[in-house]
């Protein structure tokens, strides 16, 4: 049995909107995660300072995964308005 595609897809003009701001978030996130790296590379004693009652590493590390998920949201957010703003249908258009 072929079944087809359940919505028909078009095409979608907010992907140049989308493909920027994800390299400009991934270059944000990789700049911060490149930080842990080099911390733990050059100086890995500074990773030890207590910060509360956790040290650096532990904060850090926690501090890049809460990023990155309020990176994810952000991006979802922004791509959603984009595409409805981008892909509003022609008044002329209608469902075909």
């Amino acid at each position: 049995m072929g079944h087809g595609p359940t919505t028909k897809w078009g095409d979608d003009k907010s992907i140049p909107f989308k493909i920027k701001l994800g390299l400009w978030m991934f270059s944000f996130y990789l700049l911060l995660y490149g930080g842990f790296i080099v911390i733990n590379v050059v100086n890995p004693k500074l990773m030890s300072i207590d910060i509360g009652s956790l040290n650096l590493a532990i904060v850090y590390g926690f501090s890049l995964i809460i990023i990155a998920l309020i990176m994810a949201l952000i991006y979802n957010f922004l791509s959603t308005r984009s595409e409805k703003k981008y892909n509003k249908k022609d008044p002329g258009e209608g469902s075909k």
